[in-house]
């Protein structure tokens, strides 16, 4: 599962923002006392077969399930399956040919079940049942990651929105395949599969396993079966339908296919054909094939998550769908197919026995964009990768507090956090440094044959990492595994040179009283050459003495930047410059970029500014663009020259936008046809950047491409340029194209950075119709966020955009148009 979620926009433009204060909410802490084992297993699945159709009008699904169990180990005579608000029609014990007739009673969410006589666990027993899932009548709530649970969704059934397809997806993580599909819906179950689906025939189907069976029927369906021959978890059983190409791909005779609406169709290998590569590579890394009969990919409309790792049937966020000037930028979502690929090894061939243990689920999906990262584009960028992980486990205060394997949490949903994710990943990284890469993947191919098509939790993986290593490693495992927080470090460097020695002093300022045990390299430099020390941190603080014979030129703690820490490392200007110079790697050269953004008025600090504009790594010379500090005349001038040579020639679009944007805010006609040139970019970062800066030279002529752009598709950027060019012209002439433009983005963060421009354009519009047409597509955005996002959003859009366009309408005298903007906020918040 790959978590997708919404950044804020840091500023409102045109909207008067005032900052609220939210009240204190008591919460039921009981939690913290009920211990969350593995579900008990009295009955194991065997096989699950099903038969459905689906009545899109009232948005049901009938089904007809064939269940296959047999006791775990203790006789038994009674089941109980997990059935969330189902109608019940029939069930039926299997005897041959004949069906007897059952007793059982049902909650609306659970299904007990009592056998005609106690099996033994060598007896398998098969449950026929008949009944109805009404998917959109039961109340479920989600979590950061899976933003709604109600297991099967209906999208545009009716067909009564505009310029959306319609479509059937399923999404059973964590318990919400129990929703259309009768089961044992926890993680510790696996189930082979046979799913048959009778649809409306021009819509294509997906669901886990192989496609065995296609047959037209003469009322205009077709039915489907998809037969699943390995065991899988259920919550990994999927189903999917809609209008879609299928672009076919392979990978060793397997068939690897992408499933997207079809205006995509032309791109879909740009966005996906990565994939038979990526299979190679962690086959060969694991020493484990691929081990599923074939792997499809799907976009979704309306997706509650990021991504989903079914078992052979991937499904993602249409964000995914990129047309091919996305496209020219780079494939953002990358990094979605890589993650999801890699649960087809941890998650779906070895899964978690319980949410407790999800990190050996998703730490290693969210490692394996790290791993994807360093192979395909460099160390560098896999490094980028890494700090990023680091950098979202920071982001949040209450992650410190968290244990990686939780036992006590509120509800299972919380597992699916940046602990879970991000700082699971970064340990797997650090495991990876401190034993190498051999002993590394040579424990995980141990932890995958060992437990393939079985679950697992945190101490089987350490028990497979001791047995290759020979080492204990207990001390790992509790530190990082069942241990929470993160080191704090102050590193100091004491040079006496009448001695000839430099002491590292490392002091832990972490709260409280745990100290982390680390091992780390410090590299002493002498001009390039570098001298490696070993060395372990044990203690508050620890003290490191290594004799020289001229003074270094650095000491550079954690050589190898991989510790998961914040730290306050207190070089000299000159030993970062040597350090960005000589050690090279991507945060050596990152944390000299950060010590000199904050010493721009020293020229020795500018010139290594001016030098990572130009660093061989595309991300740092944005990052760098990003830092520099246009108050100051000296850096203005400095890097004029350098800017404008990036904006021609650099290999990167998005640090040639960069560049082109801060080359606007000279102001300089110089560029006119510098800007002419990029605003007919391919890339829309290049463009919209480059039309931004040609409207502060020459009005007209940008209005004019404006004019133009309009009329195509508009993304990102671009999109962003027309918008705000629009406003400040006061031209609402291409309102309705940009209103459509903005109704047609995914439900993403360039949708989310779109937002408030598109919401201060609303303030300038007059015309009633127009207006009622944005609102609706910023009220369409609103609702369609879920989640734990969806309360901090809908107020920032119901009381700092809709209430105060409002507000302004009021006051201008458009009655109309106001009352219309009231009746789209919730009844708490009309009365104004």
């Amino acid at each position: 599962m790959k978590i997708a979620r919404l950044l804020l926009p840091g500023l409102l433009i045109c909207l008067e923002l005032s900052a609220q204060k939210n009240e204190a909410v008591i919460k039921d802490t009981s939690w913290k006392h009920i211990y969350r084992s593995s579900a008990p297993k009295i009955n194991d699945l065997v096989n699950t077969k099903l038969d459905v159709k689906f009545d899109y009008e009232k948005a049901y699904m009938y089904g007809k399930a064939w269940i296959t169990l047999r006791p775990h180990f203790f006789p038994t005579d009674s089941v109980s399956l997990d059935a969330k608000g189902m109608d019940i029609h029939k069930i039926s014990l299997l005897k041959g040919n004949t069906a007897i007739p059952i007793k059982y009673s049902y909650d609306g969410m659970i299904l007990n079940i009592h056998l005609d006589k106690t099996y033994k666990n060598n007896e398998t027993y098969t449950l026929y049942i008949d009944y109805t899932s009404k998917p959109n009548e039961l109340k479920e709530h989600g979590s950061a990651a899976i933003t709604d649970a109600r297991g099967l969704y209906f999208i545009n059934p009716h067909g009564d929105e505009k310029n959306k397809p319609t479509q059937i997806w399923t999404q059973g993580e964590t318990e919400a395949t129990s929703v259309w599909c009768p089961t044992i819906d926890k993680p510790d179950q696996k189930s082979r599969e046979e799913i048959t689906m009778t649809v409306p025939a021009k819509y294509v189907t997906l669901s886990n396993g192989k496609l065995v069976t296609q047959k037209k029927n003469a009322d205009g369906t077709r039915t489907d079966t998809w037969k699943m021959d390995l065991p899988n978890a259920p919550y990994l059983f999927f189903m999917g339908i809609g209008d879609y190409a299928v672009i076919k791909d392979s990978y060793k005779g397997k068939e690897v296919n992408y499933y997207v609406e079809k205006e995509y169709a032309p791109v879909a290998k740009r966005i996906f054909g990565c994939t038979p590569e990526m299979m190679a590579f962690y086959s060969r890394i694991l020493g484990v094939e691929f081990p599923w009969v074939k792997y499809s990919q799907m976009t979704a409309r309306d997706y509650v998550s990021g991504a989903m790792e079914n078992t052979t049937a991937t499904l993602h966020t249409d964000a995914l769908q990129q047309d091919a000037r996305q496209l020219v930028d780079g494939n953002t979502y990358e990094n979605y197919i890589a993650h999801e690929l890699f649960h087809q090894w941890f998650g779906d061939l070895v899964t978690t026995e319980s949410w407790s243990n999800l990190t050996v689920n998703e730490s290693f999906a969210d490692f394996s964009e790290t791993l994807w990262a360093e192979h395909k584009y460099g160390k560098d960028a896999g490094d980028a990768a890494n700090f990023e992980g680091i950098q979202k486990y920071l982001a949040d205060e209450t992650n410190p507090s968290k244990n990686l394997v939780r036992f006590y949490y509120a509800d299972k949903e919380d597992m699916f956090d940046m602990v879970t994710y991000s700082k699971g990943g970064r340990i797997l990284n650090m495991l990876r440094n401190y034993i190498g890469d051999s002993a590394f993947f040579k424990s995980l191919n141990l932890y995958l044959t060992t437990n393939k098509f079985k679950n697992a939790e945190a101490q089987q993986l350490r028990l497979a990492f001791e047995e290759v290593t020979g080492q204990d490693l207990n001390w790992y495992w509790n530190q990082w595994y069942y241990g929470s927080g993160h080191p704090k470090l102050n590193i100091d460097y004491v040079y006496d040179d009448a001695t000839k020695k430099v002491q590292v002093v490392i002091n832990q300022t972490q709260e409280g009283n745990k100290i982390f045990k680390l091992p780390l390299a410090i590299d002493i430099y002498h001009g390039a050459n570098k001298e490696r020390h070993k060395v372990w941190i044990n203690n508050k603080t620890d003290t490191f003495t290594f004799s020289y014979t001229s003074k270094p030129d650095l000491v550079n703690v954690d050589a190898d930047k991989i510790i998961l820490c914040e730290k306050k490392d207190n070089k000299t200007l000159d030993n970062f410059i040597h350090q960005y110079k000589y050690a090279g790697l991507y945060m050596d050269r990152r944390e000299a970029i950060d010590f000199c953004a904050e010493k721009q008025d020293d020229p020795k600090a500018l010139q290594l500014l001016e030098t990572a504009m130009k660093d061989r790594y595309y991300g740092l010379r944005e990052y760098t663009m990003n830092s520099l500090d246009f108050e100051k005349k000296n850096v203005k001038e400095a890097v004029e020259p350098i800017l404008a040579d990036i904006a021609k020639h650099d290999s990167s679009t998005v640090v040639k936008a960069k560049a082109i944007e801060l080359l606007g805010e000279y102001k300089n006609p110089i560029y006119k046809t510098l800007f002419e040139q990029s605003a007919n970019d391919s890339s829309y970062s290049v463009s919209g950047s480059a039309l931004n800066a040609l409207f502060d030279l020459d009005q007209e002529e940008a209005h004019a491409l404006v004019t133009k752009f309009v009329k195509q598709p508009a993304k990102g950027n671009l999109l962003s340029a027309i918008i705000q060019i629009s406003i400040t012209s006061g031209d609402m002439d291409n309102f309705d194209l940009v209103a459509e433009g903005f109704d047609k983005l995914p439900m993403s963060q360039k949708k989310m950075d779109n937002l408030p421009y598109f919401a201060a354009m609303l303030l300038r519009i007059e015309n009633t119709d127009q207006l009622k047409k944005g609102i609706d597509a910023i009220v369409k955005f609103r609702d369609a966020v879920t989640g734990d996002q969806k309360e901090e959003i809908s107020n920032l859009i119901n009381d700092k955009m809709l209430k105060i366009i409002a507000e302004r309408k009021d006051a201008a005298g458009l009655k109309d148009q106001a009352n219309y903007i009231k009746s789209k906020l919730p009844d708490s918040k009309k009365g104004f």
